[in-house]
């Protein structure tokens, strides 16, 4: 009678408990990210973000288009990596909504070359390949135009095109791909514009390997971006705290030596 008194009262304290505990689905947060380095930033948000009571879930995406199509879906919560010259590109082209939450680091840009060391060495009729979204591909010949490789209609346009060349004195001969692929690319080019996060990634050094890149006043801050209806949930704000604390600025510091820099 006594072992079944306390079998029935374990399994009500059992039940009792199932009942009161808070539902965790409330408390996950999931999050989309490309590998390097915005996955890795993450890994080191994510027990720092468990302190404050939330399970962050991370998804590591090898492109720029699902992790913005699965958040319009909702099916993720948020999204980390991509600047806002893309996003609004983005928006514009699919017709969703997604915003800015806060700015996090910036990846200097770069042009990379496996048979030049110098961009001086660059020959006429060299070909250079870039990425294919609009954003992206603009950021690469406002860099090449700062060098003086080609001209542009407008040196500020943020939203430039190969149809905005001026004058393109070395005859460069241009082929955009995504951006995922540039890196393979190497082999066959005289040069490539490759975004940070993929340089990296493919095992390059952006401060020591690139004949090209942004200085320090980038404006193409990378960004932790959501939708209008959760912009303001708690768990998004208490990510958005991490991801600008003292912790965080000191990894990237430290883990990137200069080819990533935090943003605040």
């Amino acid at each position: 009678m006594r072992l079944l008194l306390a079998s029935l009262a374990a399994a009500l304290t059992l039940f009792l408990t199932g009942c009161s505990a808070p539902k965790e689905d409330g408390q996950v947060l999931r999050v989309a990210a490309t590998a390097i380095p915005h996955a890795e930033i993450l890994k080191q948000a994510k027990p720092l973000l468990a302190k404050e009571g939330v399970d962050l879930q991370i998804k590591v995406f090898a492109d720029y288009v699902q992790p913005n199509t699965q958040l319009a879906e909702k099916a993720i919560d948020l999204n980390y990596f991509q600047t806002k010259p893309y996003l609004d590109a983005f928006n514009r082209e699919r017709g969703t909504h997604l915003i800015t939450i806060t700015g996090v680091h910036i990846e200097p840009f770069g042009a990379y070359s496996k048979k030049y060391r110098n961009i001086d060495q660059l020959p006429d009729g060299a070909g250079v390949t870039l990425p294919n979204d609009p954003s992206n591909s603009a950021r690469a010949l406002l860099l090449l135009a700062k060098h003086g490789l080609i001209t542009l209609k407008d040196p500020n346009n943020e939203l430039s095109t190969l149809k905005d060349i001026t004058a393109n004195p070395k005859h460069l001969k241009f082929r955009e791909l995504e951006a995922a692929m540039l890196p393979r690319t190497l082999d066959e080019v005289d040069l490539s514009l490759i975004n940070t996060n993929y340089a990296l990634a493919a095992g390059l050094n952006p401060t020591k390997d690139a004949l090209l890149i942004e200085d320090k006043d980038s404006p193409y801050v990378n960004y932790l971006v959501g939708r209008p209806d959760n912009q303001n949930d708690p768990r998004v704000q208490k990510l958005a705290r991490v991801l600008n604390s003292p912790e965080i600025k000191a990894f990237i510091e430290q883990k990137y030596h200069g080819a990533v820099l935090p943003a605040f």
